[in-house]
């Protein structure tokens, strides 16, 4: 791992040290100072000329801050001559963006992964985008990896014959029907209209999930409000066990109480794409870690390997 300098922004430090020490490979210092005029200033404390840069920085809350801060750490790594500049992002915030769905409305997706090029990102890697369309938004190499192996391998060692995986959405059904494949399980969809922010609601749940243990997959859990919604849409089919698994864990505005809560739910499974700090930390709470997932494909990309391998889920 010669000729490689990693980075991490304020977002998420935790898991840059959790991937350097996969790599045994240094985390190297930064600096980041806030002017009195409320500007942000960024000074990376390594040499980076021709080296292989990687920058760790989720774009979670503070989203705007983070998303600043990285556009200054990829610019810094230009000005230092880095040979090669890539983001590991392992959450998108603004992959929710991606299509004009009302008048006059801002395509947020296009526009960050603009602002990430014209920075300085040479290629990103990231895990799980809320679209696949939002994989076509960037004019740079995108390595999409996803989470479901590592979620999969939780599950495995529990008795899983009268189990089916369920979606809350008909836009990730592709990823239950993929996730479902790894444990050999069944999979349904429900038939989600959101209203707003924090208000769905599921007209009709397609396949067999009566008398059946559930597993409700979701790409990200925010508020809680279509987990729930699917939960008491599912009630009346006298399900047994409820899990919930999801990839980024935003678990924001009392979610996760909200869902401690619920007796039908008996363990929530999270990666640490994003922090969840260890106050919010309920007990049915279980959070996996998908550093090994990144150390290995930054390994990969730095060696010039195929990284194909890591993102196909089944």
């Amino acid at each position: 791992m010669g000729d490689i300098a990693i980075f991490s922004g304020s977002a998420h430090p935790e898991l840059a040290a959790e991937i350097c020490a996969q790599l045994q490979v240094p985390l190297y210092p930064s600096r980041v100072e806030r002017f009195a005029s409320d500007c942000l200033e960024v000074q990376l404390l390594e040499n980076c000329r021709e080296r292989d840069v990687f920058i760790v920085q989720p774009l979670c809350a503070p989203v705007q801050e983070n998303l600043v801060e990285l556009l200054l750490m990829l610019d810094a790594a230009r000005g230092a001559s880095a040979a090669r500049r890539t983001v590991v992002m392992p959450f998108y915030a603004y992959a929710r963006s991606d299509k004009k769905d009302r008048p006059r409305v801002s395509l947020g997706g296009r526009l960050v992964a603009d602002l990430l090029s014209t920075a300085g990102a040479d290629r990103i890697l990231t895990m799980t985008l809320h679209a696949p369309q939002v994989h076509g938004f960037f004019s740079v190499p995108v390595d999409h990896l996803h989470a479901l192996t590592e979620l999969a391998e939780h599950f495995r060692g529990d008795d899983l014959s009268n189990t089916v995986v369920v979606s809350p959405d008909l836009g990730n059904a592709k990823e239950a029907a993929a996730f479902a494949r790894l444990l050999g399980t069944g999979v349904a969809a429900a038939a989600k209209q959101r209203i707003s922010d924090d208000k769905v609601v599921i007209s009709a749940v397609i396949g067999d999930v009566e008398g059946k243990d559930i597993i409700v997959l979701d790409d990200e859990i925010a508020k809680g409000s279509s987990v729930i919604e699917l939960l008491d849409h599912l009630a009346p089919s006298h399900v047994g066990t409820v899990r919930i698994a999801c990839t980024h864990g935003l678990f924001a505005a009392g979610a996760l109480d909200r869902l401690q809560a619920r007796e039908d739910v008996t363990e929530i499974v999270s990666t640490n794409t994003v922090p969840i700090a260890m106050e919010k930390r309920v007990p049915k709470l279980t959070v996996l870690s998908i550093a090994p997932a990144f150390a290995e494909a930054i390994r990969r990309i730095h060696n010039g390997e195929s990284v194909s391998a890591l993102f196909h889920p089944a």
